[in-house]
């Protein structure tokens, strides 16, 4: 089965290769150092800090593997190729929530940049979905969970 394209901007990029890089250099050695002091403990049929540490271990070799196979399959967002006719991923929206009055800003990127708290929207999300191809000035209706919201596109920038 062919993998997911990973869409990202080359900040992305560099904070995956980044985590990658701590996983395998520091985190890595953390955990063969837990392991080690464990060992010496004694016992391992009653060792759970020894148990914890294997667990861990796995969770980071696991999460190591899962980011490699993204940057295996990297198309990166190059900002100049980005436009501000219609919504792109890579653009800054400011919409308007049509219900609360209330203008809200958010980048429309690639699912693994997805952060709400940084208003980082997934171009796979109900609203990035909603918002990708349209123009300044669209209303645009956006099924969610809570039920349908209307945002009206107030500026699209890079």
């Amino acid at each position: 089965m062919p993998q997911k394209e990973t869409l990202l901007t080359f900040e992305g990029l560099k904070k995956l290769e980044e985590e990658v890089e701590y996983l395998k250099t520091v985190k890595r050695k953390e955990i063969a150092e837990r392991i080690k002091v464990a060992l010496g403990f004694g016992d391992l049929s009653e060792n759970s800090e020894y148990d914890e540490a294997k667990n861990e271990q796995a969770q980071v070799e696991m999460r190591i593997m899962e980011l490699e196979n993204k940057l295996r399959n990297v198309k990166i967002i190059d900002e100049d190729e980005i436009e501000t006719k219609t919504v792109q991923i890579g653009n800054v929206i400011q919409v308007l929530d049509m219900e609360y009055d209330e203008k809200v800003e958010y980048k429309i990127v690639g699912s693994t940049e997805a952060n709400l708290a940084e208003n980082k929207i997934s171009n796979e999300s109900p609203i990035g979905k909603a918002l990708l191809g349209r123009k300044k000035n669209e209303v645009v209706d956006v099924e969610t969970p809570g039920g349908i919201v209307q945002y009206k596109i107030l500026k699209i920038s890079k």
